[in-house]
């Protein structure tokens, strides 16, 4: 099983470092990931594989979600699932 995280907000340093850390933490891998800086915005977009996860997605989907509400920022993480079913025609 997949996930998508997304992380959208102000440029600052050691964004990919602390999320991919919080990831480690509870051994969700991240598997590919796409970044750009647009002018001052940080955008981000990875690939995760949660065979391994140690919590209830659910639970760590919000947890994502309070760290980048400290960061500042907007994190989302979304069963690949539920994101495939949300973008097909």
């Amino acid at each position: 099983m997949r996930a998508v995280i997304t992380v959208v907000g102000k440029d600052t340093v050691g964004i990919l470092a602390k999320v991919s850390t919080f990831c480690a933490e509870h051994d969700v891998n991240v598997v590919d990931v796409s970044q750009t800086i647009l002018q001052d915005m940080f955008c981000m977009i990875m690939i995760c594989d949660i065979n391994g996860i140690t919590c209830d997605f659910g639970d760590f989907a919000d947890k994502m979600k309070e760290l980048g509400e400290n960061m500042g920022m907007s994190i989302h993480a979304m069963h690949e699932d539920i994101f495939n079913s949300m973008h097909r025609i």
